[in-house]
């Protein structure tokens, strides 16, 4: 577990993406991110495929 937590994080960093606008755009509560960002949990394949769209979403 990590991975990708880090690289999220960073992400949301580098692109001032906050955890709730990332989480309403997955239509997902905000606590996943949260878990995920702080490695508490790791996304699933899917979520990590959601994740991708709800960034291309955000802008």
């Amino acid at each position: 577990m990590g991975k990708a937590g880090k690289a999220l994080k960073q992400v949301l960093e580098t692109h001032e993406i906050s955890q709730n606008h990332l989480a309403v755009t997955m239509g997902i509560g905000r606590s996943s991110i949260n878990g995920w960002v702080n490695q508490t949990r790791s996304p699933t394949s899917d979520a990590i495929l959601e994740i991708r769209s709800g960034l291309g979403t955000s802008n």
